[in-house]
């Protein structure tokens, strides 16, 4: 799988640092971050014959986050909730 732009994106993590891919996200004041992932034809074939995807995170001995898996981009918070609005100015070097 790989991360993609998106058009509501307006950070990006992990730029310039060779150890990682960068990873375009909507990041909001609060926290939230949302990424999109786009799979290979062989990760789609994959995952329609097992119906598993695998999630692993780097938590450098820190508490688990919540994470939130999903195929439809309605079911993600999109239009920020009261109080919170996507951040402005974030980092993405687009």
């Amino acid at each position: 799988m790989k991360p993609i732009k998106f058009p509501e994106h307006n950070a990006t993590f992990g730029e310039g640092q060779p150890q990682y891919e960068p990873l375009p996200v909507l990041l909001f004041t609060d926290g939230q971050v949302i990424s999109c992932w786009q799979l290979s034809d062989e990760e789609k074939a994959r995952v329609a014959e097992t119906g598993q995807i695998w999630l692993s995170q780097l938590t450098f001995n820190r508490p688990l986050q919540p994470v939130f898996m999903t195929v439809d981009k309605a079911e993600l918070i999109i239009k920020a909730p009261a109080g919170d609005q996507p951040q402005e100015g974030a980092p993405d070097g687009r």
